[in-house]
């Protein structure tokens, strides 16, 4: 799937503000458990409260929560509504959390999204909108509507009581469609002022309510990995969301207008005019495809004598771009490339992205400077954006709130371990959520149910029987799933299917891989089947079109993607700025 602080969809999932929910009728509360007896708590120590400069992703830190959505409500309303049917609970509103959402039956289920984003992000038309192919409205799709009977809060998750059923929120106070990148140390190359914003946006806290659940699903998704490179935090771009296009489109026609003015050198215009994308899988290639495309068909047109100045490079730490693909399909693509002027090289590794030209004094308050991309085999060049698209790390809720210590009885009404397991050792045990130990992804089962790791000696395992994680932040132990919106979207159809039929307990997830597709430009791209058909050039691009158009959900945006790409194809796209 592609990819700044919260729970991240995937999904989905950066950046236009969007109006808070008002504050339910209730009190804030801490996480405490109101009756006796062992206390499960995901307790929100780790508040990571960090702008991206950027994404996914996304892109998301914290958990958010579902309200009504065609009317504001009350917790107590909520209750009223419930009548005699189970609340689910889902964190997240990326490709997971939005399908599962709209595949509940809602006759036997209250859904209830959380999140800090009001819209489904449909993450492969991004790099289309972030040039003006499409518009940014074709790419979402509200999670409020008036034919949906999904309950809506946006707000982040501070914690979760598991013995209760019951996850603490706050407010949403940010901007949530503001990307989060997220690296090692978050407080790491930041300048005084984005301490001074961090601690006001901490500040700015929202206030606390409760919201109790009958079975949780953690659909939170993953941010764009930064590996801990100086400076690509504050300075790079990503794609994880809408406002990461929205900002990218800015930025590409600020270049072109700062190059095209007469005080400018011709060594700072092709500085400006040359485009650096971090990142060979699909996410990059595609982007590198739709920027190359804008440029030749429109901007050449406006800015013809600006052309020799402008270039496109794609940087990999790996031997090969789109590893994914056959070896055949692979190479079509680099000569593709190599035709249209689209340079590819692969085994580079970037070191640092500081504002400022190369050999002179990074300066951050000029907003139109470009940018120096520090470059191992290289060593240092000027560029005027830089793209990254290197991989997914997990949130922070996961990462570290989903890592506390728990003690719970054995026999916990809640928990399924093994008859032998039950019987062995003592009466409660230290329990954690079980991680994936090169990924941090929560591992399931193949129910896609939540797995539990004690400390006992035996070294204990059990499962969740109300508690489910879809999408990029879980993986199906057992398995190797690619973090693909097709996976997450599959895991979810399969999890209401199976919720609304009542028979979780029948054979469990499969994936069933329907291929890859890639844009590589001009009106072509890359098809690979699941059953290991190849398809490359036009043929491909037209499966690749029709396929993300039948998959759009709404039938509004069924109508206006065609609509908009016949728009631009007879006049062009629009190039001016807002």
């Amino acid at each position: 799937m592609r990819p700044n602080t919260r729970f991240a969809q995937l999904a989905c999932g950066t950046r236009s503000q969007l109006s808070r929910s008002t504050t339910p009728a209730c009190s804030p509360t801490p996480l405490a458990s109101s009756t006796g007896g062992p206390q499960l708590s995901l307790s929100s120590h780790h508040h990571h409260r960090q702008h991206q400069q950027a994404s996914s992703r996304c892109p998301y830190a914290r958990v958010s929560v579902v309200t009504q959505q065609r009317r504001r409500i009350t917790i107590k309303q909520l209750d009223t509504g419930r009548e005699n049917r189970e609340r689910v609970v889902i964190l997240g509103s990326g490709w997971a959390g939005y399908t599962v959402a709209r595949e509940l039956d809602s006759n036997k289920y209250q859904a209830v999204v959380v999140s800090p984003r009001s819209y489904f992000a449909f993450t492969p038309l991004l790099a289309s909108t972030s040039v003006g192919t499409l518009e940014f409205r074709t790419a979402l799709e509200p999670i409020r509507t008036r034919r949906t009977n999904v309950n809506f809060f946006q707000g982040w998750a501070d914690g979760v009581d598991l013995k209760n059923r019951k996850i603490t929120i706050e407010e949403a106070v940010d901007d949530p469609t503001s990307s989060l990148a997220l690296t090692q140390d978050r407080h790491a190359n930041q300048t005084a002022e984005q301490r001074l914003e961090e601690r006001r946006l901490e500040a700015k806290k929202g206030r606390l309510f409760d919201l109790t659940y009958d079975k949780l699903i953690v659909s939170v998704g993953c941010y764009s990995q930064t590996f801990g490179t100086p400076g690509v935090k504050e300075h790079a771009f990503f794609l994880k969301d809408v406002g990461d296009a929205r900002k990218i489109r800015n930025r590409l026609l600020a270049c072109f207008e700062a190059a095209a003015l007469p005080t400018t050198s011709d060594e700072t215009r092709r500085q400006l005019l040359n485009f650096a994308v971090v990142g060979g899988g699909p996410t990059g290639i595609e982007f590198s495809a739709e920027l190359h495309d804008i440029i030749v068909e429109d901007l050449a047109r406006v800015y013809p004598e600006l052309m020799p100045f402008h270039k496109i490079t794609v940087y990999d730490v790996a031997t090969k771009v789109l590893p994914m693909f056959d070896e055949k399909l692979g190479k079509y693509a680099m000569e593709n490339f190599k035709r249209e002027g689209i340079d590819i090289k692969t085994s580079h590794h970037v070191e640092e992205l500081r504002p400022g030209a190369p050999g002179e004094k990074a300066d951050d308050t000029d907003e139109h400077a470009v940018f120096t991309l520090k470059i191992k085999e290289e060593g240092e060049i000027g560029v005027g954006m830089v793209v990254w698209s290197t991989g997914l790390m997990q949130n922070p809720f996961v990462a570290d709130a989903l890592n506390e210590v728990h003690e719970i009885p054995r026999t916990f009404e809640r928990i399924e371990a093994p008859p032998e397991e039950a019987k062995k050792g003592p009466d409660s045990i230290h329990w954690r959520v079980k991680k994936d130990k090169r990924t941090g992804s929560i591992m399931t089962d193949s129910r896609l149910r939540v797995k539990l790791t004690g400390d006992a000696e035996n070294k204990p395992e059990a499962i969740l029987k109300d508690v489910f994680a879809l999408g990029d932040c879980a993986i199906v132990e057992g398995t190797r799933y690619p973090a693909t919106a097709q996976v997450a979207a599959q895991k979810a159809s399969w999890l209401a299917k199976r919720l609304n039929k009542e028979d979780l307990e029948k054979k469990g997830f499969t994936f069933k891989n329907l291929g890859v597709m890639a844009y590589i430009g001009n009106w072509n791209a890359l098809f690979q089947g699941g059953d290991g058909a190849n398809i490359s050039g036009r043929l491909a691009w037209i499966i690749w079109r029709g396929a993300y158009l039948t998959k759009s959900v709404s039938w509004r945006n069924k109508i206006l993607i065609p609509i908009y790409w016949m728009i631009n194809w007879i006049f062009g796209r629009d190039i001016s700025r807002f």
